[in-house]
C-alpha cells in the first residue's frame, strides 16, 4: 500500500492518495483543491483513481469531487448521514468561492463497519459523528484517516450546523482511541507541529480528549 499525503494550497487541507501499487488502483480521500497536481500525481504513480472518498460534506474537503470524477469516472463515496448535505445550495456556493465546483451526488452511501476495497486494500468505515452528522474515518491496519474528527493535538470544531461536542468526544474515544496505539493518524488539516501522529500519542497528549 502506498499513501501520499498532499497538503493543499488552501485552508491547510490534506488530501490523501491511497494506492494499491500491484493493482494500479487508488482512492483519493477529500480532494478539494489543486486538482491538476493531484491527478498528475496519480497518473505519475501509474494509478487509476477508482474511488473518491469524502470524510464529510464540507466544501474544503469536497470542492474537487466533480473535477476528479469527470477526469477518472471514479465512484464517489460518503457516509449516508452526510449525503444530502453534499448537494445543498450553500455547499455548492462555498465550493465555487473556493475555486471548485459543487459536488455531484454520491454513488455509494456508506454505513459504519462497511469496507471500501481499493485493489487489495480494505478501508473500514468508522462512523464518527460530531463535526458533522455523517463524519467518518477510514481505517486499514496501521493507518486511520480521520478527516475533521481528530487532528494532531486538536479536534474538529463542533459549532457548525449538525455539530455536537459530546458526540465528537464519544466518537474519538470509542472509534479511534480503541484502535492499536501505533496506528498512524492522518488528519484532514495540518494543525499542530507535525502532519501526522499516532493513536497512542493523541490518546495520551491531546488536550481536547484527555
Amino acid at each position: 500500500m502506498k499513501i501520499e499525503q498532499i497538503l493543499l494550497s488552501r485552508m491547510d487541507t490534506f488530501c490523501y492518495l491511497v494506492g494499491d501499487e500491484t493493482a494500479g488502483a487508488a482512492a483519493l480521500i477529500d480532494p478539494a483543491f489543486d486538482m491538476h497536481r493531484i491527478l498528475a500525481l496519480a497518473k505519475g504513480g501509474g494509478y487509476a483513481v477508482t474511488h473518491v472518498i469524502n470524510t464529510h460534506h464540507h466544501s474544503d474537503h469536497t470542492a474537487g469531487n466533480a473535477e476528479v470524477i469527470k477526469a477518472t469516472g471514479a465512484q464517489l463515496c460518503i457516509h449516508e448521514s452526510d449525503a444530502a448535505a453534499l448537494g445543498h445550495l450553500t455547499g455548492r456556493a462555498f465550493s465555487r468561492m473556493l475555486g471548485g465546483k459543487g459536488s455531484p451526488p454520491p454513488q455509494r452511501l456508506l454505513k459504519d463497519g462497511e469496507k471500501v476495497r481499493i485493489g487489495a486494500i480494505e478501508l473500514t468505515v468508522l462512523h464518527t459523528p460530531g463535526h458533522t452528522p455523517g463524519g467518518a474515518c477510514f481505517y486499514t491496519p496501521g493507518h486511520v484517516f480521520t478527516g475533521d474528527t481528530l487532528f494532531v493535538g486538536a479536534v474538529g470544531r463542533t459549532d457548525l450546523p449538525g455539530g455536537s461536542a459530546g458526540q465528537l468526544l464519544t466518537s474519538i474515544r470509542s472509534k479511534i482511541y480503541s484502535l492499536p496505539e501505533d496506528t498512524v493518524v492522518w488528519p484532514g488539516h495540518h494543525y499542530g507541529d507535525a502532519p501526522s501522529s499516532t493513536v497512542g500519542h493523541e490518546r495520551q497528549y491531546n488536550p481536547f480528549t484527555r
